[in-house]
């Protein structure tokens, strides 16, 4: 009935031409004289999802996942990956090559100190290494004995043979009622900041943020809708945006020439050694600037200052105009939600319905909106013991059956032109066990808690971490991951810099869109998880209030199912936050669905019988 059109569940890995690839690899080390290299999975951007041309490391290795690297010396290679990819590297390299590393045992850097040979010349390519991944090689490099040298063209690319071209999706101009603010007025602002904090220039080398500057989109990658470009911002006078011209039509380009000055990337460097002449002072992404730049800064006579970019702050607390259009968006997805959870009841129960089934499916009402643009990022759908793996992508060779009396988490989000979506349900097919109804409690109390939070301006994610543990931790019990990440308005479902996390140190500001989602994995078993996302709005009116407080507004509208429920481990006022919340679900989105649909939402948001 149902076919994904913005995913596949192939598996690309090709653990078997491994070997062959790594020879021609080793092969143009030695013609240039570099004992060893490294191969990022990353961009020139460090962009999360990248474009076919520089997946690298796939082609190298065939390792599929987001995240990793791998050091290539005379006579041994590392691939080393973090504990979400461990299984799933071993499975797709060929390990008679590549030994797989746990970041957890061990990092890059401290593998190369022991591997390194004195006097070895290992080469990296600064146009994918940040400066603070430079400082580190180089520092374990010096421990080694070794020399780190700065390659100039990648030799990885030398023996690609068959490299995809780089992408040339056309730039798109934002509607200006979606964006709320002009691009001349964002500039001015960020301006403003380069002068509060006595920069004389910024590179903005985050795709997410040339996007949110300039009010552009764009088709570079997928699930993310990025023109893959560059920005010179000074502290006065005109902005230059570097993007290859062949992604401008006529009017855009007639429409960003009243903005900014436009030039190929390939000016890039040069227009960097100007703007840091005479000792100016050149802002570059500590998160995504390549090291590369910070050496032309260097050698026109520039000072570096390697630090946040204060865009990322400014695009992460959205407007009004954003606000209403991330709310429109969760709600045309939750009606789309709302098909799904209904057909999903109906057909899961028969027994022949898979984890590509659900996928497709959700991908399907979702389409059938009319509005989606993309997904945002690949579904996690995970039945059964799969649910327990964190970022399990489903293939077609792990495609399991959704069976009778287990658990079935799926997550997934939608690209839209007015907003951006990220939701997971855990879902119940037939009975669930007792232990699952009380792990699956736990993780609703610590949502809810998130969910009610307040507190006072100025407060990070960190602080907030723990409430939506406290109630695991009470059992004895954890998840691994952070509680919630940052979501943009039709831009990355991952955005920085604000998350609630152990390790979210940026305070949580009025418009900042975050996810909300606690979970528990039982290692073999089945996986829990519970997410929506929140804005961040003003907190309620206290008398005698002696800080200004914030608080949560939730964007998701989705029910929970109520068959994992143990409502004698609710208090009242979970039970109120749950009713009231099913209740805005029923008024919200009743009308935005069929009658059939309708009857069932009815019954999945009726008040808890306490």
């Amino acid at each position: 009935m149902f076919e994904a059109k913005f995913q596949t569940f192939a598996d690309s890995a090709a653990p078997a031409l491994g070997t062959a690839r790594l020879k021609l690899l080793r092969d143009e080390l030695e013609r240039r004289g570099l004992d060893g290299f490294l191969i990022p999975r990353a961009d020139a951007h460090q962009n999360e999802y990248v474009p076919p041309c520089d997946e690298r490391l796939a082609w190298l290795t065939g390792f599929t996942g987001s995240a990793g690297l791998a050091l290539v010396l005379r006579d041994e290679a590392a691939i080393v990956v973090d504990g979400r990819y461990t299984l799933q590297a071993a499975a797709q390299v060929d390990t008679a090559s590549f030994t797989v590393v746990p970041l957890a045992e061990t990092s890059p850097e401290r593998w190369l100190e022991k591997h390194l040979t004195a006097g070895a010349h290992f080469g990296y390519d600064p146009w994918l290494t940040t400066v603070e991944g430079e400082q580190k090689l180089r520092r374990a490099a010096t421990a080694a004995g070794a020399v780190l040298v700065a390659v100039e063209g990648n030799p990885l690319d030398a023996v690609w043979h068959d490299r995809p071209a780089p992408p040339l999706a056309p730039v798109t101009l934002r509607d200006p009622t979606l964006a709320g603010e002009s691009a001349p007025d964002k500039i001015a602002r960020i301006q403003a900041a380069l002068a509060e904090q006595k920069l004389d220039a910024l590179v903005v080398s985050d795709p997410h943020s040339v996007a949110w500057a300039f009010n552009i989109r764009g088709g570079d990658v997928n699930f993310t809708p990025l023109a893959l470009a560059w920005a010179l911002i000074p502290r006065t006078g005109r902005p230059t945006l570097f993007v290859d011209g062949r992604k401008l039509s006529n009017a855009a380009r007639d429409a960003l020439g009243h903005v900014t000055e436009i030039a190929e990337p390939m000016l890039l460097e040069r227009a960097v050694e100007m703007a840091a002449a005479g000792g100016a002072t050149v802002r570059l992404d500590q998160a995504t600037a390549p090291s590369l730049l910070a050496a032309r800064v260097e050698a026109a006579g520039g000072k570096v200052s390697n630090g946040a970019s204060p865009v990322a702050l400014m695009q992460a607390a959205k407007n009004a105009a954003e606000l209403a259009g991330m709310r429109a968006a969760h709600r045309r997805d939750g009606a789309a939600l709302a098909r799904f959870l209904a057909w999903f009841d109906t057909e899961a129960p028969k027994g022949a319905l898979t984890e590509i089934d659900a996928v497709c499916a959700l991908e399907g009402f979702r389409r059938e909106t009319g509005e989606l643009k993309d997904i945002s990022f690949p579904s996690i759908s995970g039945a059964g013991p799969n649910g327990a793996i964190v970022h399990y992508r489903v293939t077609e060779a792990t495609n399991r059956a959704i069976r009778p009396d287990e658990l079935f988490l799926i997550d997934s989000g939608a690209q839209y032109e007015d907003g951006t979506t990220d939701v997971t349900r855990t879902l119940f097919v037939g009975t669930a066990s007792t232990e699952m109804r009380d792990r699956f409690t736990r993780v609703l109390k610590g949502h809810i808690a998130i969910a009610r939070a307040v507190f006072p301006l100025g407060i990070s994610g960190s602080q907030l971490d723990s409430f939506a543990r406290q109630h695991l931790w009470a059992a004895g019990l954890d998840f691994d991951h952070g509680t919630g990440h940052g979501v943009g308005a039709y831009l990355s479902v991952h955005e920085g810099p604000a998350r609630i996390s152990k390790l979210g140190t940026v305070a949580l500001a009025r418009g900042m869109v975050l996810s909300n989602e606690p979970g528990y994995y039982k290692a073999g078993a089945y996986g829990i998880r519970l997410e929506n996302l929140e804005i961040v709005v003003d907190g309620p009116a206290v008398a005698g209030a002696e800080r200004t407080l914030l608080a949560f507004e939730t964007l998701t509208l989705a029910p929970f199912d109520r068959r994992g429920i143990e409502t004698a481990l609710l208090t009242p006022d979970e039970v109120a936050w749950l009713d009231a919340y099913h209740a805005r679900v029923r008024v919200e989105i009743g009308p935005l669905v069929d009658a059939t649909t309708r009857v069932w939402l009815e019954a999945a948001t009726a008040p808890l019988a306490v």
